[in-house]
């Protein structure tokens, strides 16, 4: 979750498409209740649902509402599928399907979204719902990781139920490991070790690189800009959701200090942090431990790495079966935190489905969607390891057993044992902060300066801010 291209979504949300699409959907009414039967037969009805990939993928998913189906005969479920490079291609194509009046009763939003639709009042907070089905939804929450939660909140209220996420963790090739005289880093490792392990892997194999990525905001250097305990935006906070933490996780540590979700303020894109950490992959490039990064998506880098072509590489759970089904037998990698430099924090994304204001069905959508986060609809969801499930119970040995990795532990650890692990930077402009960052990234690899690109970029996102009040 979170890549990002080099095409200008500027003009998307400009010259009111924001706007016609909140004017168009307010004409629709919004609300928490309308007349969809939350029961069984009453009629044939249709919920569409808005998701991010090909048709053969949305026909795979939408087996995640047979259950549902079975429970409201003469209700059609349909996915419909939205390809694109990034989830940027996805939002942009969605809000103009919306602005056109072809608007769904769901759709399929990860992190770089949620405040989007939120700030658009194109999605319906969930609270009221939550509230009313309290008893249902218990074993749910206890399940899930509050940070996950949080990620979903805007300004005190919750618009989706996370069904999966992705942190920023390293992975290994276990071949170019071993070839370099290396074992898998322990859990603690600092960048230094970092350092000297590319080095060693650049000896040991001269023809693969010690250090790939690709150009995004999602597990990009941006994961080093986390370690080094900085941020493109300044952090905050918004108050309110102690309706939600008191309920469902009173008395957890892990909920202690949640609010109603993360408030980025000002740019602080040309911060010294930032900076140091955009600096040095610059070194690592003069160096020949790492090379000019791709712009886009990561099924490059997953060939790439697959094919015994890269020693170490960021990514997700979801890398587990990306790599498994591009050929990778499990033990060929392996997986740990991302190393310490100021201090050891991981970024990550999630996922989940949101109501949208304007859906007529909205109880009857309320009630997939309760259906859609049970054990056996997210099992269903990361079925093949495609991406990680956000209830802990579903993390198991035999999940992995055929796909690997061997330290599978750490894609939910990482919530667990690293508490100050926060989602990526997705103000309602994520889509402008995106583009603008590959952009200005890109500028700093060519150029060697990233000071410069940085001072741009921070220009670039100042404006960006201004524009979105």
């Amino acid at each position: 979750m979170g890549e990002a291209n080099l095409i200008s979504r500027r003009s998307v949300l400009a010259g009111g498409l924001g706007a016609a699409a909140a004017a168009g959907l307010a004409a629709c009414g919004g609300g928490s209740k309308t007349s969809g039967s939350t029961k069984g037969g009453g009629g044939s009805k249709t919920l569409t649902i808005a998701f991010f990939g090909d048709q053969k993928s949305a026909a795979a998913t939408s087996k995640v509402a047979d259950p549902f189906r079975k429970a409201h005969p003469g209700v059609n479920v349909k996915f419909v599928a939205t390809s694109g490079t990034d989830w940027n291609d996805f939002f942009t194509k969605l809000l103009a399907q919306i602005a056109a009046g072809n608007t769904p009763d769901l759709a399929l939003v990860a992190t770089e979204g949620t405040q989007l639709f939120a700030a658009k009042e194109l999605a319906l907070p969930l609270d009221d719902y939550v509230k009313r089905d309290a008893s249902e939804l218990t074993s749910y929450f206890k399940d899930v990781h509050p940070s996950l939660v949080e990620a979903m909140m805007y300004q005190g209220s919750l618009y989706e139920l996370p069904t999966d996420f992705n942190c920023g963790n390293m992975y290994f090739s276990s071949s170019l490991l071993q070839k370099a005289g290396a074992g898998l880093p322990s859990a603690s490792w600092t960048m230094d070790d970092f350092h000297t392990l590319a080095r060693q892997l650049g000896k040991a194999a001269p023809s693969a690189i010690p250090f790939d990525w690709v150009v995004r905001l999602w597990g990009s250097w941006t994961s080093f800009m986390y370690a080094n305990d900085a941020n493109l935006l300044t952090e905050g906070k918004y108050s309110g959701g102690d309706w939600l933490w008191s309920k469902f996780y009173s008395g957890d540590p892990a909920a202690k200090g949640r609010t109603g979700g993360w408030q980025w303020g000002d740019p602080t894109a040309n911060s010294a942090g930032v900076v140091e950490a955009l600096d040095y992959m610059i070194q690592l490039k003069q160096e020949h431990l790492s090379t000019q990064p791709d712009a886009g998506g990561g099924g490059t880098l997953q060939g790439l790495f697959a094919s015994n072509r890269i020693g170490m590489s960021i990514g997700g759970g979801f890398w587990a079966g990306g790599l498994h089904n591009a050929g990778m037998q499990n033990g060929s990698f392996d997986v740990q935190f991302f190393p310490k430099w100021k201090v050891q924090r991981h970024l990550f994304g999630t996922g989940g489905y949101g109501i949208l204001k304007s859906s007529k069905n909205k109880d009857l959508a309320w009630q997939l969607l309760k259906s859609i986060v049970t054990p056996e609809g997210i099992s269903t969801l990361v079925a093949g390891n495609v991406t990680t499930p956000s209830r802990r119970s579903l993390m198991t040995s035999e999940r992995y057993a055929t796909t690997g990795p061997k330290n599978w532990q750490v894609f939910y650890d990482t919530l667990t044992q690293h508490p100050n692990t926060a989602p990526i930077p997705a103000p309602p402009y994520y889509q402008t902060l995106a583009t603008a960052l590959v952009k200005r990234t890109t500028q700093a690899l060519s150029s060697g300066n990233a000071k410069q690109a940085l001072d741009d970029l921070q220009r670039d996102l100042e404006t960006a801010a201004k524009s979105s009040h």
